[in-house]
């Protein structure tokens, strides 16, 4: 099982239009996925019309240890299971504050999964902070995918999400990595977005060896910029059910066959 926390804590990057979207294209090549929605707007849920409300169970549930992590699973479509959350995931932070556990409750939650819920996958749309929530991702998750937006002002914050992983890494999860960068809002043809690519690279390239950063790949599928992806949320659908002939479905359907391909080369290593 391959558990994937996608993280940035700027808004607006593409961070849960890629949880849903790599989620739903993982779905549609066969592979058995959980989506957990960990950002208390709910907007991976909602993305897939999945709607938390009245007595519905959510992923606070299982923070605040009223529900396992498989008595809150919906089914969103064919293979693809989501963890809603809603506006109570809000109070995980307060709630937690002096509990001796608080940065592993999603691991424990993983683990305690039974033997009939098993997951290919599993990718956990992380709140745009770097709170309780997302250290419970990165503790639970092997890899991290980082969307970015080809912009000068995003690879400053870049340097605090890297600190933040090999935080984790260090006190709370040895198996931590940044797998991915997902280069999203992308608009082909202009110098600023090869620059930045460009950039990033040579940083990946010229970091500590040991660092839980150094091997990350910056995928080459472009999320590039197309008003479908923006439209998409508002039917609860994914790229691929609302228009999959759209330059976002073709994007993401690139970015699920290289990490699906990732998965075959580390295979066979």
């Amino acid at each position: 099982m391959r558990c994937i926390a996608v993280m940035n804590q700027k808004g607006g990057v593409g961070k849960t239009t890629s949880s849903v979207n790599l989620a739903a294209g993982l779905a549609r090549a066969g592979k058995t996925v959980c989506l957990i929605d960990l950002d208390p707007q709910g907007h991976a849920s909602l993305h897939l019309g999945v709607e938390a409300f009245g007595q519905t169970a959510t992923i606070y549930d299982v923070f605040a240890g009223k529900k396992g992590l498989g008595d809150v699973l919906q089914l969103a479509i064919e293979r693809l299971w989501v963890a809603p959350a809603d506006i109570n995931l809000a109070a995980t932070e307060l709630e937690l504050v002096d509990s001796r556990d608080r940065e592993i409750v999603l691991r424990q939650a993983l683990q305690k999964l039974p033997s009939t819920q098993t997951f290919d996958y599993v990718i956990m749309d992380c709140p745009p902070s770097l709170g309780v929530l997302t250290v419970n991702a990165l503790t639970a998750a092997t890899e991290v995918f980082i969307p970015l937006q080809p912009h000068f002002f995003a690879l400053q914050g870049l340097s605090k999400l890297f600190e933040t992983t090999a935080l984790v890494k260090r006190r709370l999860n040895r198996e931590l990595r940044v797998a991915g960068i997902v280069l999203c809002l992308y608009e082909t043809g202009t110098r600023l977005a090869a620059d930045i690519t460009d950039d990033l690279s040579r940083f990946l390239e010229q970091s500590d060896p040991m660092a839980p950063w150094k091997h990350a790949r910056i995928f080459k599928s472009r999320i590039r910029r197309n008003i479908k992806l923006a439209e998409a949320p508002s039917f609860g659908q994914s790229i691929f059910d609302y228009a999959p002939k759209s330059s976002g479905a073709i994007d993401y359907e690139e970015l699920v066959t290289e990490v699906i391909a990732a998965e075959a080369i580390k295979a066979a290593a």
